[in-house]
């Protein structure tokens, strides 16, 4: 992903956590029990703090030679949230007990994404200066 999409995929990802928190806050918390809210809670929580690493990586990868690395990063957390957030999301709207088998794949998916962001950040080349 080239930093531009990360930015625009990070943003949007942004937008889309401020509504599904806001609409747990709202309407949700009186709908589910208070053990599957906290699981809702929990993949809004995750939600926002890959969303904000997406921005992060668009943003310095505007600083480093083109990275194979941070593709992967972005990648890898873009579907993390997918995977992990997105499965929460419908296992507790939904109470379909089996996504919960696949919301470690998620989860799998954001460490290896920080372990390649971390791999970028240590090998890459500068390719502009920080300002």
């Amino acid at each position: 992903m080239k930093s531009k999409a990360l930015l625009i995929s990070g943003s949007i990802f942004m937008a889309l956590a401020v509504a599904f928190g806001a609409f747990g806050a709202h309407i949700v918390q009186d709908i589910l029990t208070p053990e599957r809210f906290e699981v809702y809670k929990t993949a809004v929580e995750y939600h926002f703090y890959h969303a904000l690493g997406l921005l992060i990586i668009g943003a310095i990868s505007n600083h480093l030679i083109e990275s194979v690395w941070l593709k992967w990063a972005g990648r890898l957390m873009s579907a993390g949230i997918l995977i992990f957030s997105g499965s929460l999301y419908i296992l507790t709207l939904t109470d379909t007990e089996w996504l919960g088998a696949i919301t470690p794949f998620g989860g799998i998916a954001f460490i290896l994404g920080w372990i390649f962001f971390a791999v970028a950040a240590s090998t890459e080349s500068k390719n502009k200066p920080l300002h």
